[in-house]
């Protein structure tokens, strides 16, 4: 997409200059691994996850962590009224998991044969993980077109140390 003579909402005067486009940023961003958790919620019975690649360590006084989701996720709406959610990080064997998380399958239908417990804070964390976060929402901003959630990490717990799975060239691959 070229931009010219427009301007961002809230970001200063207009400009002109080309800006990438989305695909092109893809195309780039495929070459750099990024770490794959699945992030979960629990609201009222309703259970949901989704595989990401954007976790992202956002501060750690407090300790806070933000994650990325589509408006058009099933985890969307959820999570913006669950308060909490959880994050398990995967690692090395747990490639069908984030498979299976990362596509639109029924509620049901991702649960059955994954070995999950509950956090302190009701939210579902997948057993066999590097480790867990257990997070309280304590802000959402509207960024293009994702959602950044920002969840203060209340828990924190390591799992077996093995390596973690990442996903570089649209594979899964623990390196």
């Amino acid at each position: 997409m070229t931009v010219t003579g427009t301007r961002l909402e809230g970001q200063g005067p207009p400009y002109d200059r080309r800006v990438a486009t989305g695909e092109e940023l893809r195309t780039l961003l495929r070459r750099f691994p990024a770490g794959v958790a699945v992030v979960t919620v629990d609201l009222e019975g309703e259970r949901i996850g989704l595989t990401v690649g954007s976790l992202v360590s956002l501060s750690l006084e407090p300790p806070l962590v933000g994650v990325a989701v589509s408006p058009q996720a099933a985890l969307h709406e959820l999570l913006r009224h669950a308060g909490a959610f959880g994050v398990s990080l995967l690692g090395e064997g747990q490639e069908a998991l984030a498979a299976r998380f990362s596509r639109g399958v029924p509620p049901i239908a991702l649960w059955t044969d994954v070995p999950v417990r509950e956090g302190e804070l009701g939210v579902p964390l997948i057993d066999g993980a590097l480790g867990w976060l257990e997070c309280e929402t304590r802000a959402e901003h509207a960024v293009g077109d994702h959602t950044l959630f920002v969840g203060e990490a209340v828990r924190v717990e390591l799992g077996a140390a093995r390596r973690p799975l990442v996903y570089v060239d649209q594979t899964f691959v623990a390196v």
